[in-house]
C-alpha cells in the first residue's frame, strides 16, 4: 500500500527498555546461556529469544521451556536465574545515542502547525517508559543510571508487574503503551493548562523488540525498531511485516493465562506493511527530530556561524559538526561491546 504522508507532529515518546535504552538483552542472553550450558544444552539460538523479547514471563516461559527441555525443574531454574540475574544487571549501560535523546527530548517541544521554530505556542514532549521488566529487575537494572531514567516522571513509568495491567496481557498485546498514554493525559489534565489529550497517532513507540513493535502498532502508535544485529538477521527479509506489526506475534493461546478486563483499545488492530506508520533505525544516534515534528535545541553544537544546532540533526551529524569546529574530522567510533556478538554468545 501506498504509505501515508502527512502525520501530525509526536507529543508523546513512549520507550521500552531493555535492549533499547540499555545493553540488558545481552545479560538475559549471558545468564540464560550460562544455565542452558551447566545442563548440558546448547546457547539459546536468536530464533527463539526473538520469540522471548518482550513477551511477559509466563508466555516467554512457556516458549523457552518447551524448546529448552532442560532436565531440571522449573522451580529450580527460576532460582538459578534470579541468582544470576541479580548479579549480571548491575553492570548495565545505556546504549549509543540514549543519553543525547532523552537529554534532547527532556526539554524538546512539538512543533505547531505552520511553526518552525520553539515557542510558547508549542507544548513540551511528554515521555513515558513502559517496560516488561518487574519492578524488582528495574531497579537493579537502572540503580547506577538514576539521573538517565529520571526524565521520566514517575507516574509514567510503567513496568511488567505495574497491577494496572491485566495478567497476561503484556506485549504484543497494547495494553502497556495504552496504560502508558493513559498516564501522559492524565497528567495533563491535572495540569488543567488547556492542552488536549494525546492521541494514540501522536505517540511514538521506541522498540527493538519484535513483539513489542505490534504492541505499539495495535496500540494505534507509530513506531521506531532499533533491532539488535542477532534480532536483525532473523527478520531480514520480513522487515515490513516487523514495522507493520504483522509478523503474528499475537497468538490467542498466550491468553490462556490472562485474567482480567483488558485497557480499552486492546487488542487493536496491527498496521499494513507500507503503511509509512514505522521506520527502523540501526541506532538511537540517527533518529530524526524534524521528521517527527520535534524541536529542540543544543546549545554544546554550534555551526561556525554561531547557530545552534536544531531539530533534524542527528547526533552522528552533530559530533561531525564538532569535528569540524576543531579542524578535523573524528575517527569512527569502535562498535559498542554491549551490541557487538560475545564469543559463544547468539
Amino acid at each position: 500500500m501506498a504509505p501515508r504522508q502527512e502525520f501530525p507532529p509526536v507529543r508523546a515518546c513512549i520507550f521500552d527498555m531493555d535492549g533499547l535504552l540499555i545493553d540488558s538483552e545481552d545479560a538475559y542472553t549471558i545468564v540464560t546461556n550460562t544455565i542452558l550450558r551447566e545442563n548440558g544444552r546448547p546457547d539459546l539460538p536468536w530464533s527463539i529469544k526473538a520469540q522471548l523479547q518482550g513477551r511477559p514471563g509466563p508466555a516467554a516461559g512457556k516458549i523457552f521451556h518447551e524448546w529448552a527441555k532442560l532436565p531440571i525443574s522449573h522451580e529450580d531454574f527460576m532460582k538459578r536465574q534470579v541468582e544470576l540475574q541479580a548479579e549480571a544487571f548491575k553492570n548495565c549501560k545505556p546504549l549509543p545515542g540514549v543519553e543525547n535523546l532523552l537529554r534532547r527530548l527532556q526539554g524538546a517541544r512539538t512543533r505547531s502547525a505552520g511553526i518552525q521554530s520553539p515557542s510558547r505556542q508549542e507544548k513540551k514532549v511528554r515521555l513515558a517508559l513502559a517496560t516488561s521488566s518487574h519492578s524488582r529487575n528495574y531497579e537493579i537494572k537502572t540503580k547506577n543510571m538514576q539521573e538517565l531514567f529520571s526524565v521520566f516522571p514517575d507516574r509514567h513509568k510503567i513496568v511488567g508487574d505495574d497491577c494496572r495491567i491485566p495478567k497476561g496481557r503484556g506485549k504484543p498485546l497494547p495494553d502497556i503503551y495504552l496504560l502508558a498514554l493513559q498516564t501522559i493525559n492524565e497528567t495533563i489534565s491535572a495540569e488543567e493548562e488547556g492542552e488536549r489529550p494525546v492521541l494514540p497517532e501522536e505517540c511514538l513507540v521506541f522498540e527493538d523488540s519484535v513483539p513489542g513493535v505490534e504492541a505499539g502498532r495495535r496500540a494505534g502508535m507509530r513506531a521506531v525498531w532499533v533491532p539488535h544485529p542477532g534480532l536483525l538477521d532473523v527478520y531480514k527479509d520480513q522487515e515490513h511485516e516487523v514495522l507493520a506489526g504483522r509478523t503474528g506475534e499475537h497468538k490467542e493461546d498466550d491468553l490462556d493465562h490472562a485474567e482480567g478486563i483488558p485497557l480499552a483499545g486492546s487488542p487493536g488492530q496491527p498496521g499494513e506493511p507500507g503503511d509509512g506508520w514505522a521506520e527502523r533505525l540501526e541506532t538511537l544516534e540517527d533518529f530524526d527530530y524534524a521528521k517527527y515534528g520535534i524541536d529542540f535545541s543544543d546549545a554544546r553544537y554550534t555551526s561556525e556561524s554561531g547557530h545552534p544546532a536544531v531539530d533534524g540533526t542527528t547526533d552522528k551529524q552533530l559530533e561531525e559538526m564538532t569535528a569540524m569546529a576543531d579542524g578535523k574530522r573524528h575517527a569512527a567510533e569502535e562498535p559498542s561491546p554491549s551490541l557487538s556478538p560475545k564469543p559463544g554468545m547468539l
